[in-house]
């Protein structure tokens, strides 16, 4: 049927407004061409469309031509199908009807639901670009603009961009593909974004839970945390307005007084005994005769260093012993570092004698503690770094943790941060000191892990944010010197890379979140996805670290007591931030009940392996009660859970997971000095 405008009165701006008469199969498309009187005044016959006839021409909006108001923004093509999930064509602009997205043209639809697009145009203009009057094409008129895409690396996988589906850009296969069983596959430059977001980004802020109105305080995403000194963090909260759990728990200690409310240990941390002029000549003056400090330098090295072997022990012992063939005047002049490290050992080895008094072991210690700080002082080490005085805050930090001064610790652990920064031990020696020897390239990596190490698993235990977290130090590069007459010892080599990696994946993914109680874990797949990665590094620890039980290892600490605590103090590291994996929670992802307590068991019975074969030792070892105590903690809590369920209490009594998670708590409370918080779970 032929089609026929009727040509009404002119609109007040002088135009002849075209109207179909008919709804042939073209008429529902020719009715979404409208007129725009208002915008007519803008083109002349220089500006007509070069493709269509002037009868033609009077059907499109404008008068024909390009369109003044035409946006010229574009769109990444593969974000704008997954955003929308549209359909859209390659083709021209027609007037004011298409958008250009991505160099591609996506159709706009009238009010009558009917489309135009690029592919249709001629047909249902009756025209052809050969049939076209050239008469009627100006010599002025502006060439077609050339398709433009913009240049961004496209970064979902090949098969989402072809189906324009959303792509989760999962690795190493996208939700998507495993859903349709098809190939997943992403471009170079998208794996390389994708690696280069993973290692420098993943350490940074991390985005805290939305608040609802009226709440203060968010939910704890983490059954290991819940019950932890509630009622004594609330009723602090007026007073101390950023509070650490771990600080404020003071276990396995007594609770302090409420004018203590930043942490444990209600003294100064270091005692003065020191005059103002008194200066390395007193603090050397108060050094035990070399005899003592023989005995306790041994316990240090016998019980601190396997736990911490930051010290190459041949060299100390070549530089110690120069230190005691000087005379007076020549020791009161020695380096303030090294002499502030010889007092943080004695300190750290008096705490483990067992031949005194825990009054008299307390006092003494202290009194080392405060000579090592003493000396630090007067070898200014706010402005002079050194490996030496490095070394010597470490342990310094250590002593305070063990001492009952956790907040202390903390505090002064953000000091040895700055200057381990300030030292540029966060970089690759190759890179800031290329021409440095091996045996100092590799001095510095390892005071750097012990940096890193202390800073990590301490923030898990207090649920702060770590600070370490800017390194391009390699745990591969720590590699063992065997052509160097300071050589290390292999089984030391091993357990400091095993606890460097294990402290790598630690922070980016279980430090972070926790110090802004957000989830772990968010979905089941990215859950899944990190027990894997942890089971990855459980491998690939020596098989003496992974393969023993309580007889295994009381036969080996007759011959070789150093890898016996090695062993158990990365196993009960790593089981310890499993367990906090397993016991993470969100929306989409529950506590993964099974998975908790068995990680749990494992990291508590490493507890009572030490404590077994070397009780003086495990009650001075702050991290490894504190740990100990989150463990049981996490297992009443998950027990607690159960319980509430339908026949919880039934299934706690039969089922031998849960029987073995109560004796658990049962053999953890006498060995507890804060045991009675525990009494409710057992």
């Amino acid at each position: 049927m032929p089609r026929m405008n009727v040509v009404k009165p002119e609109s007040p701006l002088g135009e002849q407004v075209a109207t179909p008469t008919s709804m042939t199969p073209n008429s529902a498309v020719a009715s979404t061409i409208y007129a725009s009187p208002g915008l007519h005044h803008h083109h002349n016959a220089a500006h007509k469309h070069p493709y269509l006839s002037d009868a033609a021409r009077t059907t499109l909006p404008h008068g024909g031509g390009d369109n003044p108001r035409r946006s010229d923004r574009r769109y990444d093509d593969e974000s704008y199908g997954e955003q929308y999930g549209e359909q859209y064509s390659p083709g021209s602009s027609l007037g004011g009807h298409h958008r250009r997205q991505g160099g591609h043209q996506r159709s706009e639809s009238a009010g009558n639901g009917s489309i135009i697009s690029s592919s249709n145009t001629s047909s249902v203009l009756g025209t052809r670009p050969s049939d076209r009057d050239s008469s009627t094409t100006s010599p002025t008129a502006e060439p077609e603009r050339k398709k433009q895409k913009r240049n961004k690396p496209t970064l979902s996988c090949f098969e989402c961009v072809e189906r324009k589906t959303k792509c989760d850009r999962g690795r190493p296969h996208c939700l998507a593909c495993i859903k349709r069983q098809t190939a997943c596959k992403y471009a170079l430059v998208a794996n390389l974004l994708e690696e280069t977001t993973r290692t420098s980004s993943s350490r940074r802020m991390t985005k805290p839970p939305k608040k609802k109105p009226g709440s203060h305080r968010s939910s704890i995403p983490n059954v290991a945390d819940k019950g932890f000194n509630t009622d004594r963090i609330n009723s602090l909260a007026s007073i101390a307005i950023a509070t650490s759990t771990g600080l404020l728990s003071n276990v396995p200690y007594s609770a302090p007084g409420s004018s203590n409310v930043f942490g444990i240990g209600s003294e100064h941390p270091f005692a003065n005994y020191w005059t103002c002029k008194g200066g390395m000549a007193e603090v050397v003056s108060v050094l035990p005769d070399q005899v003592q400090a023989d005995i306790l330098l041994n316990r240090y090295f016998e019980c601190v260093d396997p736990v911490y072997p930051m010290l190459h022990q041949q060299t100390f012992y070549a530089e110690y012993a120069h230190f005691w063939s000087l005379d007076k005047p020549d020791k009161d002049r020695a380096d303030p570092a090294f002499v502030a490290l010889i007092f943080v050992m004695l300190a750290l080895g008096t705490q483990f004698v067992t031949s005194t008094s825990p009054t008299e072991r307390k006092s003494t210690a202290e009194f080392y503690a405060s000579a090592s700080n003493q000396a630090l002082r007067l070898s200014s080490y706010l402005s002079n770094a050194s490996i030496r005085s490095i070394q010597a805050m470490v342990l310094i930090t250590y002593f305070l943790i063990n001492d009952n001064h956790a907040s202390d610790g903390w505090a002064f652990g953000g000091v040895l941060m700055r200057q381990a920064y300030a030292m540029g031990l966060h970089r690759d020696p190759n890179i800031v000191a290329p021409e440095a020897p091996a045996f100092e390239k590799q001095q510095r990596r390892k005071v750097w892990q012990a940096v890193l190490l202390q800073d990590t698993f301490l923030t898990v235990l207090l649920s702060l944010p770590p600070s370490a977290t800017h390194t391009d130090v390699s745990v591969d590069d720590l590699v063992e010197d065997d052509l160097s007459i300071a050589s290390d010892d292999p089984t030391d080599m091993a357990y400091i890379r095993g606890s460097w990696t294990l402290a790598n994946l630690v922070q980016d993914t279980i430090c972070n979140p926790r110090s802004l109680d957000v989830p772990i874990c968010t979905t089941a797949r990215q859950k899944s996805k990190l027990v894997a990665d942890f089971r990855a590094v459980y491998r690939s620890f020596p098989d003496t670290f992974r393969s023993w039980d309580a007889d295994s290892l009381a036969q080996l600490s007759h011959t070789n007591k150093r890898v016996v605590r090695q062993t158990l103090f990365l196993s009960s590291n790593y089981f310890h931030n499993l367990m906090l994996v397993h016991a993470s929670e969100s929306v989409e992802v529950p506590v993964h009940v099974r998975g908790t307590l068995e990680a749990a068991h494992d990291a508590i019975s490493a507890f009572f392996a030490l404590f077994g074969l070397f009780e003086a030792e495990a009650r001075v070892w702050w991290v490894f009660n504190h740990r100990a105590f989150l463990e049981a903690l996490c297992i009443g809590n998950v027990l607690k859970e159960v319980a509430k369920e339908p026949g919880g209490e039934e299934n706690i009594a039969k089922d031998p997971l849960f029987v073995r998670a109560k004796s658990d708590i049962r053999e953890f409370s006498p060995l507890s000095l804060s045991w009675t918080s525990l009494e409710a779970f057992v």
